[in-house]
């Protein structure tokens, strides 16, 4: 019997991971909705995973890196011998990608050669379609896999990078060749359009990270104890040392606080160098990586998520929380202010300001538990609205079965047009 179903390729340069289960969510969605995905990845990060579902995605991922070397050449040999001519355009385009890149010419002449080798393994598993996350080395690898006469691609831009990287990354021409682009905010969006041509804007879509069914539970009772929370990884961009600075002054003026550090990172001596230099060993915890249940529980027993952040896309733990009755505090910027109303569902600060910062902490602390009650409430209906991620992860499957359902002729000379029009406009 003939297997109607659309199969898609989701590849990711790393996957899975701690900090991508929002990744994973919408891979389920997308198979819920009637779409076979298989798991491919570039390289593995497995001996930091924590959390039981993704060492379960991790039995269905294959690896690129981990077939080996000869694998690599193997694959590259066999596709200069049946597809010398497709091989070549592919060469000139990784040479002119690595040229603009800080990664250089070698490293995409690697990216050419994992190409070739998941050409190989879509070839066997019947893929249609490869959708990328992230506008880096992972959508670089699956434009070349469709350079060399594979599946069509699309991407996922999720920022702050592809942003602070757009020329050195290629941005503009990965969306030109591509089916269509998916961005987590109108903010992103808005950075592609300032970018790319307007011939371009319309394969330009808004799929937002969402959460699943389960974090619309019932609220549960606010916690008295003076405790917050913040989850990710523990880095420069995510502004933990600016947080452990804000909290000196409510500990100095003798208030009660606990702030939990949920997540791992470059940033971890340094920012335990900074708590025993305030002498804060009591009211600060880092945990280090955490399930996805764990990461619940401490959302649960804090009366806020806090995340200060000086460079973003839009950060699922903000979704989370809000999905679980809690206000959160963060920062103007991004695609942010699009779910967080301040002294509506949270607070708002301007990135880089500890004065503020702090007031924000304070008040979150001090506030009455039925306040806070009503803004984690009012919240978690803006998350069900804008992220549930059954909602967002039909609107790819639906992008999808498009993509799929044309002609092989007819997406090719799509793709040949979305090239040309843009370079006949740029030089009249």
């Amino acid at each position: 019997m003939k297997n109607d179903m659309t199969k898609i390729a989701y590849l990711v340069n790393q996957y899975p991971k701690v900090s991508h289960s929002f990744i994973r969510r919408e891979i389920h969605g997308v198979e819920a909705s009637g779409i076979s995905v298989g798991r491919y990845a570039i390289r593995s990060c497995h001996a930091e995973l924590v959390d039981d579902e993704d060492q379960k995605e991790l039995a269905l991922t294959r690896t690129v890196l981990e077939s080996g070397g000869f694998t690599l050449l193997k694959s590259l040999a066999a596709a200069i011998v049946t597809r010398p001519h497709q091989v070549l355009q592919a060469l000139k385009l990784a040479v002119k990608f690595g040229r603009r890149s800080d990664r250089g010419v070698l490293r995409h002449l690697i990216y050419l050669a994992e190409a070739c080798v998941l050409n190989d393994w879509f070839q066997a598993d019947g893929i249609q379609h490869i959708h990328a996350h992230f506008g880096t080395n992972s959508t670089t690898v699956a434009m070349l896999c469709t350079a060399l006469g594979g599946p069509t691609y699309s991407f996922t831009i999720h920022g702050p990078e592809e942003f602070d990287m757009i020329q050195s990354l290629s941005i503009v021409e990965k969306v030109q060749r591509s089916s269509f682009v998916a961005t987590v905010s109108s903010f992103s969006r808005s950075q592609l359009y300032r970018w790319c041509d307007q011939s371009q804007w319309d394969k330009i879509k808004v799929v937002h990270c969402g959460v699943d069914r389960s974090f619309f539970t019932d609220a549960t009772p606010m916690p008295s104890e003076p405790r917050i929370v913040c989850v990710g990884r523990l880095c420069e961009a995510k502004g933990q040392l600016l947080l452990v600075e804000a909290i000196k002054p409510i500990v100095a003026a003798g208030i009660a606080i606990k702030l939990v550090l949920v997540g791992d990172g470059p940033l971890r001596p340094q920012i335990e160098a900074l708590i025993a230099e305030g002498n804060l060993q009591d009211h600060v915890e880092i945990t280090g990586w955490a399930s996805g249940e764990t990461v619940r529980e401490h959302i649960l027993a804090s009366r806020a998520l806090v995340l200060p952040s000086f460079a973003e896309g839009l950060p699922v733990a903000l979704m989370e929380a809000l999905a679980l009755h809690r206000p959160v505090i963060s920062t103007y910027i991004a695609g942010i202010p699009e779910l967080v109303i301040p002294n509506d569902c949270g607070w708002l600060v301007p990135a880089g300001s500890i004065a503020e910062l702090t007031s924000a902490i304070k008040t979150a602390i001090e506030l009455p538990a039925e306040v806070l009650a009503q803004m984690g409430q009012t919240g978690a209906a803006r998350v069900l609205e804008q992220h549930d991620v059954a909602i967002e992860a039909q609107k790819l499957a639906n992008l999808f079965k498009d993509m799929t359902a044309k002609p092989a002729v007819e997406r090719g000379l799509t793709e040949t047009r979305d090239l040309i029009v843009p370079l006949v406009q740029s030089s009249q």
